[in-house]
Protein backbone atom coordinates (compact mmCIF):
# COMPACT_ATOMS: atom_id res chain seq x y z
CA UNK A 1 0.00 0.00 0.00
CA UNK A 2 2.82 2.39 -0.84
CA UNK A 3 1.23 5.81 -1.23
CA UNK A 4 3.94 7.54 -3.23
CA UNK A 5 6.32 6.76 -6.06
CA UNK A 6 7.33 3.18 -5.23
CA UNK A 7 10.21 3.04 -7.70
CA UNK A 8 11.74 6.13 -6.08
CA UNK A 9 11.33 4.53 -2.67
CA UNK A 10 12.97 1.33 -3.88
CA UNK A 11 15.87 3.30 -5.39
CA UNK A 12 16.40 5.19 -2.13
CA UNK A 13 16.21 1.96 -0.13
CA UNK A 14 18.79 0.30 -2.38
CA UNK A 15 21.11 3.31 -2.02
CA UNK A 16 20.75 3.19 1.79
CA UNK A 17 21.53 -0.53 1.89
CA UNK A 18 24.50 -0.06 -0.44
CA UNK A 19 25.84 2.80 1.68
CA UNK A 20 25.47 0.80 4.90
CA UNK A 21 27.24 -2.21 3.38
CA UNK A 22 30.01 0.02 2.02
CA UNK A 23 30.43 1.69 5.43
CA UNK A 24 30.52 -1.73 7.09
CA UNK A 25 33.20 -2.97 4.68
CA UNK A 26 35.33 0.14 5.19
CA UNK A 27 35.02 -0.16 8.96
CA UNK A 28 36.03 -3.81 8.84
CA UNK A 29 39.15 -2.83 6.88
CA UNK A 30 39.95 -0.15 9.47
CA UNK A 31 39.42 -2.60 12.33
CA UNK A 32 41.72 -5.14 10.65
CA UNK A 33 44.38 -2.44 10.10
CA UNK A 34 44.25 -1.32 13.74
CA UNK A 35 44.28 -4.89 15.01
CA UNK A 36 47.29 -5.71 12.83
CA UNK A 37 49.22 -2.75 14.32
CA UNK A 38 48.23 -3.80 17.86
CA UNK A 39 49.29 -7.41 17.31
CA UNK A 40 52.59 -6.35 15.78
CA UNK A 41 53.70 -3.71 18.27
CA UNK A 42 51.96 -4.41 21.60
CA UNK A 43 55.07 -6.17 22.94
CA UNK A 44 57.50 -3.46 21.77
CA UNK A 45 58.30 -0.91 24.47
CA UNK A 46 58.91 1.84 21.92
CA UNK A 47 55.47 1.31 20.32
CA UNK A 48 53.43 0.29 23.38
CA UNK A 49 51.83 3.72 23.80
CA UNK A 50 50.72 3.86 20.16
CA UNK A 51 49.41 0.30 20.35
CA UNK A 52 47.42 1.15 23.49
CA UNK A 53 45.91 4.21 21.82
CA UNK A 54 44.70 1.99 18.98
CA UNK A 55 43.17 -0.46 21.49
CA UNK A 56 41.21 2.47 22.92
CA UNK A 57 40.20 3.55 19.43
CA UNK A 58 38.80 0.08 18.75
CA UNK A 59 36.88 0.11 22.04
CA UNK A 60 35.35 3.51 21.28
CA UNK A 61 34.38 2.66 17.72
CA UNK A 62 30.61 2.45 17.15
CA UNK A 63 30.26 -0.77 15.17
CA UNK A 64 28.28 -0.68 11.94
CA UNK A 65 26.03 -3.67 11.36
CA UNK A 66 26.37 -5.55 8.06
CA UNK A 67 23.41 -5.50 5.69
CA UNK A 68 21.60 -8.80 6.05
CA UNK A 69 20.54 -10.60 2.92
CA UNK A 70 16.82 -10.32 2.34
CA UNK A 71 16.31 -13.97 3.30
CA UNK A 72 18.26 -13.54 6.56
CA UNK A 73 15.41 -11.73 8.31
CA UNK A 74 11.81 -11.52 7.21
CA UNK A 75 8.62 -11.85 9.18
CA UNK A 76 4.91 -11.38 8.72
CA UNK A 77 1.93 -10.51 10.89
CA UNK A 78 -0.56 -13.33 11.14
CA UNK A 79 -3.96 -12.92 9.51
CA UNK A 80 -6.34 -11.41 12.11
CA UNK A 81 -9.02 -13.75 13.41
CA UNK A 82 -11.64 -11.04 12.84
CA UNK A 83 -11.90 -7.42 11.70
CA UNK A 84 -14.49 -5.42 13.65
CA UNK A 85 -15.75 -2.37 11.79
CA UNK A 86 -15.41 0.22 13.15
CA UNK A 87 -12.39 -0.87 15.13
CA UNK A 88 -12.71 2.09 17.47
CA UNK A 89 -15.04 5.07 17.92
CA UNK A 90 -13.74 8.10 19.85
CA UNK A 91 -16.45 10.53 20.96
CA UNK A 92 -15.75 13.97 22.50
CA UNK A 93 -12.73 12.50 24.29
CA UNK A 94 -9.99 14.22 26.30
CA UNK A 95 -6.48 12.84 26.61
CA UNK A 96 -3.69 13.63 29.06
CA UNK A 97 -2.04 12.66 32.34
CA UNK A 98 -3.53 13.08 35.81
CA UNK A 99 -5.43 16.37 35.72
CA UNK A 100 -3.43 17.78 32.80
CA UNK A 101 -5.47 17.77 29.58
CA UNK A 102 -3.34 17.73 26.41
CA UNK A 103 -6.02 16.97 23.81
CA UNK A 104 -9.76 17.65 24.08
CA UNK A 105 -12.95 17.46 22.03
CA UNK A 106 -11.61 14.55 20.00
CA UNK A 107 -14.15 12.63 17.88
CA UNK A 108 -12.65 10.20 15.38
CA UNK A 109 -13.40 6.72 14.03
CA UNK A 110 -10.89 4.01 13.16
CA UNK A 111 -12.17 1.66 10.47
CA UNK A 112 -11.03 -1.83 9.47
CA UNK A 113 -8.10 -1.74 7.06
CA UNK A 114 -7.14 1.90 7.58
CA UNK A 115 -3.44 2.86 7.55
CA UNK A 116 -3.21 6.09 9.54
CA UNK A 117 -0.03 8.08 10.12
CA UNK A 118 -0.19 10.34 13.19
CA UNK A 119 1.67 13.63 12.60
CA UNK A 120 2.49 16.47 14.97
CA UNK A 121 5.34 18.25 16.70
CA UNK A 122 7.00 16.73 19.76
CA UNK A 123 5.05 17.27 22.95
CA UNK A 124 1.70 17.75 21.22
CA UNK A 125 0.15 14.49 22.45
CA UNK A 126 0.83 11.79 19.84
CA UNK A 127 2.20 9.25 22.32
CA UNK A 128 -0.50 10.18 24.86
CA UNK A 129 -3.17 9.37 22.26
CA UNK A 130 -1.58 6.02 21.40
CA UNK A 131 -1.07 5.04 25.06
CA UNK A 132 -4.72 5.79 25.80
CA UNK A 133 -5.97 3.69 22.87
CA UNK A 134 -3.60 0.93 24.04
CA UNK A 135 -5.31 1.02 27.47
CA UNK A 136 -2.03 2.02 29.16
CA UNK A 137 -3.56 5.21 30.60
CA UNK A 138 -7.23 6.23 30.96
CA UNK A 139 -9.01 8.84 28.88
CA UNK A 140 -9.77 12.01 30.88
CA UNK A 141 -13.20 12.48 29.36
CA UNK A 142 -15.58 11.36 26.64
CA UNK A 143 -15.83 7.77 25.42
CA UNK A 144 -13.69 5.27 23.52
CA UNK A 145 -15.89 2.50 22.16
CA UNK A 146 -14.02 -0.59 20.99
CA UNK A 147 -15.35 -2.87 18.27
CA UNK A 148 -16.28 -6.37 19.34
CA UNK A 149 -13.21 -8.59 19.18
CA UNK A 150 -10.70 -5.70 19.01
CA UNK A 151 -7.22 -7.11 19.62
CA UNK A 152 -4.44 -4.52 19.97
CA UNK A 153 -0.73 -5.00 19.27
CA UNK A 154 1.17 -2.11 20.91
CA UNK A 155 4.77 -1.05 20.21
CA UNK A 156 5.80 1.51 22.84
CA UNK A 157 8.31 4.27 22.01
CA UNK A 158 10.29 3.15 25.05
CA UNK A 159 10.52 -0.62 24.57
CA UNK A 160 10.95 -1.27 28.30
CA UNK A 161 7.43 0.09 28.83
CA UNK A 162 6.24 -3.34 27.72
CA UNK A 163 9.34 -5.42 28.60
CA UNK A 164 10.73 -6.62 31.93
CA UNK A 165 14.48 -5.79 32.06
CA UNK A 166 15.30 -8.74 34.36
CA UNK A 167 13.54 -11.36 32.21
CA UNK A 168 14.95 -13.01 29.09
CA UNK A 169 13.18 -13.41 25.70
CA UNK A 170 12.06 -16.98 26.39
CA UNK A 171 10.52 -15.98 29.74
CA UNK A 172 8.68 -13.14 28.02
CA UNK A 173 7.24 -15.53 25.45
CA UNK A 174 6.28 -18.15 28.05
CA UNK A 175 4.37 -15.53 30.07
CA UNK A 176 2.75 -14.12 26.93
CA UNK A 177 1.57 -17.54 25.73
CA UNK A 178 0.26 -18.41 29.21
CA UNK A 179 -1.50 -15.10 29.93
CA UNK A 180 -2.85 -14.02 26.54
CA UNK A 181 -2.37 -17.06 24.26
CA UNK A 182 -2.17 -18.84 22.05
CA UNK A 183 -0.81 -21.59 24.28
CA UNK A 184 2.35 -23.36 23.08
CA UNK A 185 5.07 -25.76 24.19
CA UNK A 186 8.49 -24.32 25.10
CA UNK A 187 10.16 -25.78 22.01
CA UNK A 188 7.60 -24.09 19.78
CA UNK A 189 8.33 -20.77 21.51
CA UNK A 190 12.07 -21.33 21.05
CA UNK A 191 11.56 -21.97 17.34
CA UNK A 192 9.42 -18.84 17.05
CA UNK A 193 12.07 -16.68 18.76
CA UNK A 194 14.68 -18.19 16.46
CA UNK A 195 12.75 -16.81 13.48
CA UNK A 196 13.38 -13.33 14.97
CA UNK A 197 17.12 -14.01 15.26
CA UNK A 198 17.01 -14.93 18.96
CA UNK A 199 18.98 -18.15 19.21
CA UNK A 200 21.34 -19.93 21.58
CA UNK A 201 22.49 -17.86 24.56
CA UNK A 202 20.37 -14.87 23.50
CA UNK A 203 17.20 -16.65 24.66
CA UNK A 204 18.56 -16.61 28.21
CA UNK A 205 19.98 -13.07 28.11
CA UNK A 206 18.32 -10.45 30.35
CA UNK A 207 16.43 -7.91 28.24
CA UNK A 208 17.93 -5.02 30.21
CA UNK A 209 21.38 -5.90 28.80
CA UNK A 210 20.23 -6.00 25.17
CA UNK A 211 20.68 -3.33 22.51
CA UNK A 212 17.79 -1.13 21.46
CA UNK A 213 17.47 -3.02 18.19
CA UNK A 214 17.28 -6.40 19.96
CA UNK A 215 14.60 -5.13 22.34
CA UNK A 216 12.64 -3.75 19.38
CA UNK A 217 12.82 -7.12 17.63
CA UNK A 218 11.55 -8.86 20.77
CA UNK A 219 8.59 -6.47 21.00
CA UNK A 220 7.80 -7.14 17.33
CA UNK A 221 7.96 -10.90 17.98
CA UNK A 222 5.55 -10.57 20.92
CA UNK A 223 3.13 -8.51 18.83
CA UNK A 224 3.19 -11.04 15.98
CA UNK A 225 2.50 -13.89 18.43
CA UNK A 226 -0.66 -12.16 19.73
CA UNK A 227 -2.23 -12.00 16.25
CA UNK A 228 -3.67 -8.45 16.62
CA UNK A 229 -6.13 -6.78 14.29
CA UNK A 230 -5.08 -3.22 15.29
CA UNK A 231 -1.40 -2.24 15.40
CA UNK A 232 -0.42 0.81 17.49
CA UNK A 233 3.20 1.64 16.64
CA UNK A 234 4.98 4.51 18.42
CA UNK A 235 8.38 5.17 16.79
CA UNK A 236 9.02 1.49 15.94
CA UNK A 237 12.17 2.10 13.85
CA UNK A 238 14.20 4.17 16.34
CA UNK A 239 16.69 1.36 17.01
CA UNK A 240 16.27 -0.85 13.94
CA UNK A 241 18.94 -1.40 11.29
CA UNK A 242 18.03 -0.86 7.65
CA UNK A 243 17.33 -4.53 6.91
CA UNK A 244 14.94 -4.85 9.87
CA UNK A 245 13.23 -1.58 8.92
CA UNK A 246 12.68 -2.99 5.46
CA UNK A 247 11.32 -6.24 6.91
CA UNK A 248 8.91 -4.21 9.08
CA UNK A 249 7.80 -2.09 6.11
CA UNK A 250 7.08 -5.19 4.02
CA UNK A 251 5.24 -6.90 6.90
CA UNK A 252 3.07 -3.81 7.54
CA UNK A 253 2.14 -3.54 3.87
CA UNK A 254 1.04 -7.18 3.88
CA UNK A 255 -0.86 -6.86 7.19
CA UNK A 256 -4.62 -7.21 6.69
CA UNK A 257 -5.66 -5.31 9.83
CA UNK A 258 -5.53 -1.63 10.80
CA UNK A 259 -2.38 0.42 11.49
CA UNK A 260 -1.92 3.59 13.57
CA UNK A 261 1.68 4.73 13.16
CA UNK A 262 3.67 7.46 14.93
CA UNK A 263 7.11 7.87 13.34
CA UNK A 264 9.75 10.40 12.33
CA UNK A 265 10.78 7.90 9.63
CA UNK A 266 9.19 9.52 6.61
CA UNK A 267 10.14 6.66 4.31
CA UNK A 268 8.15 4.30 6.53
CA UNK A 269 5.19 6.70 6.72
CA UNK A 270 5.16 7.03 2.94
CA UNK A 271 5.38 3.31 2.33
CA UNK A 272 2.73 2.26 4.87
CA UNK A 273 0.15 5.03 5.40
CA UNK A 274 -2.53 6.23 3.02
CA UNK A 275 -4.01 8.91 5.31
CA UNK A 276 -2.84 11.14 8.16
CA UNK A 277 -4.13 12.68 11.38
CA UNK A 278 -2.58 15.92 12.64
CA UNK A 279 -2.13 16.36 16.40
CA UNK A 280 -1.62 19.98 17.48
CA UNK A 281 -3.03 22.94 19.41
CA UNK A 282 -4.91 20.54 21.69
CA UNK A 283 -6.89 18.96 18.85
CA UNK A 284 -6.78 16.03 16.40
CA UNK A 285 -8.00 16.39 12.85
CA UNK A 286 -7.44 14.97 9.37
CA UNK A 287 -4.41 16.16 7.43
CA UNK A 288 -5.37 16.25 3.78
CA UNK A 289 -1.92 16.78 2.28
CA UNK A 290 1.12 14.55 1.86
CA UNK A 291 4.39 14.59 3.82
CA UNK A 292 5.79 17.41 1.67
CA UNK A 293 2.72 19.46 2.58
CA UNK A 294 3.36 18.56 6.23
CA UNK A 295 6.90 19.93 5.95
CA UNK A 296 5.46 23.21 4.64
CA UNK A 297 2.85 23.18 7.44
CA UNK A 298 5.63 23.00 10.03
CA UNK A 299 7.41 25.97 8.47
CA UNK A 300 4.16 27.99 8.29
CA UNK A 301 3.33 27.12 11.90
CA UNK A 302 6.77 28.23 13.03
CA UNK A 303 6.30 31.52 11.17
CA UNK A 304 2.83 32.00 12.70
CA UNK A 305 4.16 31.52 16.23
CA UNK A 306 7.04 33.95 15.63
CA UNK A 307 4.65 36.61 14.31
CA UNK A 308 2.23 36.08 17.21
CA UNK A 309 5.07 36.47 19.71
CA UNK A 310 6.22 39.71 18.00
CA UNK A 311 2.65 41.09 17.94
CA UNK A 312 2.17 40.33 21.62
CA UNK A 313 5.47 41.99 22.46
CA UNK A 314 4.47 45.09 20.44
CA UNK A 315 1.15 45.37 22.30
CA UNK A 316 2.89 45.18 25.65
CA UNK A 317 5.41 47.84 24.62
CA UNK A 318 2.68 50.17 23.32
CA UNK A 319 0.69 50.12 26.57
CA UNK A 320 1.35 53.20 28.70
CA UNK A 321 2.79 52.70 32.12
CA UNK A 322 0.34 53.03 34.99
CA UNK A 323 0.86 56.55 36.36
CA UNK A 324 -0.30 55.76 39.87
CA UNK A 325 2.62 54.50 41.97
CA UNK A 326 2.19 51.13 43.63
CA UNK A 327 2.93 50.45 47.26
CA UNK A 328 6.46 49.21 47.96
CA UNK A 329 5.37 45.69 48.87
CA UNK A 330 3.32 45.35 45.66
CA UNK A 331 6.33 46.44 43.58
CA UNK A 332 8.44 43.86 45.37
CA UNK A 333 5.90 41.13 44.61
CA UNK A 334 5.69 42.18 40.96
CA UNK A 335 9.47 42.15 40.65
CA UNK A 336 9.63 38.70 42.23
CA UNK A 337 6.96 37.41 39.81
CA UNK A 338 8.89 38.81 36.83
CA UNK A 339 12.10 37.23 38.04
CA UNK A 340 10.34 33.89 38.52
CA UNK A 341 8.84 34.06 35.02
CA UNK A 342 12.24 34.96 33.54
CA UNK A 343 13.88 32.08 35.39
CA UNK A 344 11.31 29.64 33.99
CA UNK A 345 11.49 30.87 30.40
CA UNK A 346 15.19 31.81 30.10
CA UNK A 347 16.52 28.28 29.46
CA UNK A 348 13.64 27.58 27.05
CA UNK A 349 14.30 30.81 25.12
CA UNK A 350 18.00 29.99 24.99
CA UNK A 351 17.18 26.56 23.59
CA UNK A 352 14.69 28.15 21.17
CA UNK A 353 17.42 30.47 19.85
CA UNK A 354 19.75 27.50 19.40
CA UNK A 355 17.00 25.64 17.51
CA UNK A 356 16.54 28.64 15.19
CA UNK A 357 20.28 28.76 14.49
CA UNK A 358 20.32 25.02 13.83
CA UNK A 359 17.34 25.33 11.46
CA UNK A 360 19.10 28.12 9.53
CA UNK A 361 22.27 26.03 9.28
CA UNK A 362 20.41 22.92 8.10
CA UNK A 363 18.36 24.89 5.57
CA UNK A 364 21.57 26.31 4.07
CA UNK A 365 23.11 22.84 4.01
CA UNK A 366 19.98 21.41 2.38
CA UNK A 367 20.04 24.08 -0.36
CA UNK A 368 23.73 23.44 -1.03
CA UNK A 369 23.16 19.69 -1.35
CA UNK A 370 20.19 20.20 -3.67
CA UNK A 371 22.37 22.39 -5.91
CA UNK A 372 25.11 19.74 -5.88
CA UNK A 373 22.64 17.02 -6.87
CA UNK A 374 21.66 19.11 -9.87
CA UNK A 375 25.23 18.88 -11.23
CA UNK A 376 26.92 15.98 -13.02
CA UNK A 377 28.13 13.52 -10.35
CA UNK A 378 29.56 10.03 -10.35
CA UNK A 379 27.21 7.29 -9.07
CA UNK A 380 29.17 7.08 -5.80
CA UNK A 381 29.08 10.87 -5.25
CA UNK A 382 25.39 10.95 -6.21
CA UNK A 383 24.57 8.26 -3.63
CA UNK A 384 26.62 10.04 -0.96
CA UNK A 385 25.00 13.41 -1.66
CA UNK A 386 21.56 11.75 -1.60
CA UNK A 387 22.35 10.17 1.75
CA UNK A 388 23.51 13.51 3.15
CA UNK A 389 20.39 15.27 1.86
CA UNK A 390 18.12 12.67 3.47
CA UNK A 391 19.97 12.96 6.79
CA UNK A 392 19.83 16.78 6.61
CA UNK A 393 16.09 16.77 5.83
CA UNK A 394 15.40 14.45 8.77
CA UNK A 395 17.49 16.62 11.11
CA UNK A 396 15.71 19.74 9.86
CA UNK A 397 12.29 18.18 10.48
CA UNK A 398 13.29 17.30 14.04
CA UNK A 399 14.65 20.83 14.64
CA UNK A 400 11.44 22.39 13.34
CA UNK A 401 9.30 20.18 15.56
CA UNK A 402 11.50 21.00 18.55
CA UNK A 403 11.14 24.72 17.76
CA UNK A 404 7.35 24.41 17.71
CA UNK A 405 7.27 22.48 20.99
CA UNK A 406 9.51 25.06 22.71
CA UNK A 407 7.46 27.97 21.36
CA UNK A 408 4.22 26.41 22.63
CA UNK A 409 5.80 25.73 26.03
CA UNK A 410 7.01 29.34 26.38
CA UNK A 411 3.62 30.70 25.31
CA UNK A 412 1.84 28.51 27.87
CA UNK A 413 4.14 29.64 30.69
CA UNK A 414 3.78 33.32 29.79
CA UNK A 415 0.01 33.03 29.41
CA UNK A 416 -0.36 31.48 32.85
CA UNK A 417 1.81 34.11 34.55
Amino acid sequence: RYGGNYSAFETLRAQQLELQQSAFAKQQDKIAHLQKFIDRFKAKASKAKQAQSRVKALDRMARIAPVLAEADFTFEFKEPANLPNPMLAITDASFGYGETVILSGVSRSVMAGQRIGILGANGQGKSTLVKTIAREIPALGGTLTEGKGLHIGYFAQQELDVLSPDSNPLEHMIRLARDTGPQAREQELRNFLGSFNFAGDMMGQAVGTMSGGEKARLVLAMIVWQRPNLLLLDEPTNHLDLATREALSVALNEFEGTVLLVSHDRALLRSVCDEFWLVGRGRIGPFDGDLDDYQRYLLDEAKRLREAARAEAAIVESQPATPAPKPQDTRRLDAAARQQLAARTRPLKRELEQAEQEMARLQAEQQALEKRLATALSPADLAEAGRQLKATASALALSEERWLALSSQIESIEASA
